[in-house]
């Protein structure tokens, strides 16, 4: 009965750990000392169509059903922890979608999320332009970054499902220190 008791409180306090380390992470976002970098929610499939175009939506692989209720399950979850941030989001019709289902506010597009996943040989510069670019952005506001598998195992190392968030230290490094894994 002993040893019951000592898994118990090591599971509790292992349990508070992490819940502490989390509350460390959303304080961090809701300062400004950190953003959260979003893989886009759920667009079955992998890649791009062969007919991918940019600038059409009919083009590409497109939230579903499930992606958006994601999204909206997100913009939920920010507003529970105080959080209005600013929206940055590739030009993907499925990264800005994700962005736009949060209900937050505006969407504003930063190329430096775009995928890279066609274009392999990209990712170092791409991902140095993207450290530069949030780490030049003035501290204090809350930034939700919306992005692709790709980009961010290329910054972080790690391989994040559709519609999974982490939360990344300030200033961004490579690798970048994350705080927090959040599921969708």
């Amino acid at each position: 009965m002993r040893r019951a008791g000592a898994w118990l409180l090591a599971l509790c306090l292992l349990s508070g750990t992490v819940q502490a380390s989390d509350k460390h992470a959303w304080t961090a976002l809701r300062e400004g000392r950190a953003v959260l970098l979003l893989r886009h929610a759920t667009a079955p499939g992998t890649g791009d169509p062969a007919n991918f175009q940019l600038d059409d939506c009919r083009t590409q692989r497109n939230l579903n059903h499930v992606g958006r209720e994601q999204a909206q399950r997100w913009g939920q979850l920010l507003r529970s922890h105080w959080i209005e941030p600013r929206l940055l989001s590739s030009r993907w019709c499925r990264a800005q979608d994700t962005a736009r289902e949060m209900g937050l506010g505006a969407v504003e597009v930063l190329p430096a999320l775009d995928s890279f996943f066609q274009t392999p040989n990209a990712a170092r510069e791409q991902t140095a332009t993207l450290i530069e670019q949030i780490n030049a952005r003035a501290r204090g506001v809350s930034l939700v970054l919306v992005s692709h598998q790709v980009n961010i195992t290329a910054l972080t190392g790690v391989y994040p499902a559709s519609g999974e968030g982490l939360i990344l230290a300030l200033p961004l490094a490579s690798p970048a220190r994350v705080l927090a894994r959040v599921q969708p």
